[in-house]
């Protein structure tokens, strides 16, 4: 259910509430056919073949398949029509036929699952809803908006309007221009501005909304109509929407320079537009209509599930149809379009079907077929030749039945082909494959080394070569080598087996792969050191990434009269300061850290509490209870002055936090800098002295290599205290630390 009112009512309420100051970015998007999961690429690869400009862009939710269905199959949330058959529709007692709104009632599970489900419109038609709607300039032209307006008057046409004092203005731009300029401002699609004016005021630039000419609003335009709310009564939404252009209707003065109203010109009409079009969904991540129906791309940084658009779980299948006819009648189709596809976590290996389709009409099958026919057999998404075509197949395609029709009259099969596509098709047309034996598998590759992240495909040769047995490949060790139908990737370094052979083990072949992880960088646990003379300090280098061949650290020193490094552990020599240098053998990967040795005079008293752990220049054990500057001056005894600073070097109060990074700086009485000490607090990642949630975020967002923590923040995340990079084991530490199950030892 998608009322016209509905969009409008939702955007200005949010253009009222301000503009979003920025997204956290939690999903991540992945570029290209080959980062999809197995299952969506052999359709996206049929597409790609009929429209070799089109993009795609898989989203990685990270959102658990069935935890997905569970947050959208509940009440009022996803609707179905009242006229649909019970298999649609939630038949649950006290819910059943219930009508939410006028001729809608709840979806029933199945209904949800069918449209969630990605992979259920992988097609030509139905491709539409994961269109991006935001402004890509790799992928939108400016010849790809003329080709839209085109039909209209507004194609090709330089633009010229009235002002509020009658004046005609003839600009230099086409419409095209200043769509385009709009774009780019607003970050919207220009096809989707230049769609959303051709629905709202096309084809004549006569419209009321644009003429400039309407009695009282002379000089003022709403390309979108936006705020042009419906009225039985002649011109009154018209004037609604120009009041809004005029004025804003009661929009803040924040709002209306936001939006450039008033909008007493095209340009700022048609961008300002822009800009409220695309504030509240498509800015903040849901730039597709499958976006805008189903609430799982957490770029606003705020919770799933609720800031969506429509109610019909129906809706973006059905608007991606009109969309798709838009495009095919522009002569569009074959133009550069990029498409953003969900992802979910633990999904089913088949799609659900449609609940059209009568789990009654069909039985478990899995016998090898042909098409009989002499030319190509269409493969759809359903059992009629109402649903979209996937793609088509000839007779020598070999391919699984894996459910049999037994419908009355016109009877289909649920296929999957070589590929992995799974469609429907006119069981008449099909026969049985004789099923021949193969007596010999022969692999080959062209490398058997390959890069880490890497995929290189095996070639397999079978003797008889048109024997269809089914070849089961394996690894040996899938943390290593990861294989889909002879498809491998490196995983991580190392050897593993691959095999390929008969299901039934009577046949087989093996070819070894091995890994290589390149090196990509070394970090040390420690950018700059204070040591007094005589002292150690053991420093720990980890290479990255964690997984690379070469692991092999040589150590050195600028200087070994100041200090001097054997296996990272540092001995003070003498005064002055240093540089010591961690570098991979044979690689160009290194990290260096300044050490500076220091000598106290012989008057200096200084004494730390036994409580304390004081390792070269950095304090540790503290009890994080008990950690404001008042507390741990008490731990400490000296003639020096004691002055502490954050570690944004921002001095401390006697009531503030020591946290990681904090820092003690020792001064004499001619107020020059003896010694400094740092502080680290195991699991204070972020330098406040708490061990919380927003720590795991952080240490989340390093592991996934989001963003970078280093020097002393870098060892605090590691809570096992071992020299390694924080993993997701110091993540589990903290979360039972913050649970009060097991705390931190300090």
């Amino acid at each position: 259910m998608r009322k016209r009112a509905c969009l409008v009512t939702i955007i200005f309420m949010l253009c009222f509430l301000g503009f979003f100051a920025g997204n956290v970015e939690a999903s991540v998007k992945k570029d290209g056919i080959e980062n999809f999961p197995a299952s969506y690429r052999p359709y996206l690869q049929e597409l790609k073949k009929k429209h070799p400009y089109w993009e795609f862009t898989a989203l990685y939710t990270g959102i658990d398949w069935n935890y997905a269905i569970s947050q959208e199959y509940r009440n009022d949330k996803n609707l179905v029509p009242l006229s649909y058959s019970d298999a649609w529709k939630c038949t649950d007692p006290g819910i059943y036929n219930v009508e939410i709104d006028a001729g809608w009632v709840n979806a029933s599970k199945r209904a949800v699952e069918y449209t969630m489900d990605p992979r259920n419109f992988l097609n030509e038609v139905r491709i539409f809803q994961f269109e991006k709607l935001s402004y890509d300039p790799n992928v939108n032209t400016k010849e790809g908006v003329e080709k839209i307006l085109y039909g209209t008057e507004f194609y090709n046409r330089t633009v010229s309007y009235r002002t509020q004092y009658g004046q005609t203005v003839n600009m230099q731009e086409r419409y095209s221009d200043l769509i385009w300029e709009a774009a780019v401002y607003s970050g919207v699609s220009p096809y989707h501005l230049a769609s959303r004016i051709k629905q709202e005021v096309g084809p004549f630039i006569t419209h009321n909304s644009i003429s400039g000419t309407v009695a009282g609003f002379e000089g003022y335009y709403n390309f979108y109509n936006i705020g042009a709310t419906s009225s039985t009564e002649p011109l009154v939404a018209i004037k609604n929407g120009l009041q809004f252009a005029k004025d804003g209707k009661g929009a803040s003065e924040e709002t209306k320079a936001n939006l450039l109203i008033p909008w007493d010109d095209p340009r700022k009409a048609i961008k300002g537009g822009a800009v409220f079009i695309g504030s509240s969904y498509i800015a903040v991540g849901q730039n597709t209509l499958y976006l805008q129906k189903f609430d799982v791309n957490d770029d606003r940084g705020t919770n799933l599930f609720w800031h969506q658009y429509m109610t019909n779980c129906l809706a973006p299948y059905s608007e991606s149809s009109g969309i798709h006819k838009a495009y095919n009648s522009n002569g569009m189709l074959n133009s550069s379009i990029r498409f953003i596809i969900p992802v979910f976590e633990n999904m089913p290996q088949y799609m659900t079907d449609s609940p059209n389709i009568a789990d009654s009409d069909y039985v478990a099958d899995n016998t090898k077929m042909y098409a009989d026919v002499t030319g190509n057999l269409n493969v759809r998404t359903g059992p009629s030749t109402s649903y979209e075509v996937i793609t088509g197949i000839d007779r020598n395609v070999k391919f699984t039945r894996i459910k049999k029709g037994v419908q009355n009259g016109e009877r289909w099969d649920k296929v999957e082909l070589p590929n992995g596509i799974v469609g429907y098709v006119f069981q008449s047309y099909l026969k049985e494959v004789p099923p021949p034996t193969i007596t010999d598998i022969k692999l080959s590759i062209e490398n058997t080394t390959i890069q880490k992240g890497s995929s290189n495909v095996i070639q397999i040769a079978i003797t008889p070569q048109d024997a269809t047995e089914e070849i089961v490949w394996e690894t040996s060790d899938e943390n290593i080598v990861g294989v889909d139908n002879g498809t491998i990737i490196g995983l991580t370094s190392g050897t593993a087996t691959i095999t390929a052979r008969t299901s039934d083990g009577r046949v087989s072949s093996n070819i070894e792969i091995t890994v290589y992880s390149k090196v990509t960088n070394v970090v040390l646990n420690k950018e700059d050191v204070t040591l007094l003379k005589g002292n150690h300090l053991k420093i720990f280098a980890n290479v990255l990434p964690e997984d690379a061949t070469n692991q092999e650290i040589i150590w050195s020193s600028e200087d070994d009269s100041i200090a001097s490094v054997v296996d990272g552990v540092i001995t003070a020599n003498g005064e002055g300061t240093t540089t010591i240098t961690a570098k991979v053998k044979n690689e160009e990967a290194k990290s260096s850290c300044k050490v500076t040795v220091k000598q106290l005079n012989e008057d200096v008293e200084l004494e730390f509490d036994s409580s304390l752990r004081v390792e070269a220049d950095e304090i540790s054990k503290l009890d994080i209870n008990k950690s404001s500057i008042e507390e741990v001056k008490n731990l400490i005894k000296t003639n020096l002055t004691m002055e502490f600073y954050n570690a944004q070097n921002e001095p401390l109060g006697e009531e503030d936090k020591i946290g990681t990074g904090s820092k003690l700086i020792l001064k004499n009485e001619l107020d020059e800098t003896v010694y400094e000490y740092t502080f680290i607090i195991y699991g204070d990642v972020n330098g406040d002295g708490e061990i919380n949630s927003l720590d795991v975020l952080i240490i989340q967002k390093h592991i996934l290599e989001t963003k970078e923590i280093t020097g002393i923040f870098l060892k605090s995340g590691n809570t096992s205290k071992n020299g390694n990079l924080p993993s997701s084991l110091d993540v589990l530490k903290i979360q039972k630390h913050i649970l009060e199950m097991k705390f931190i030892e300090q």
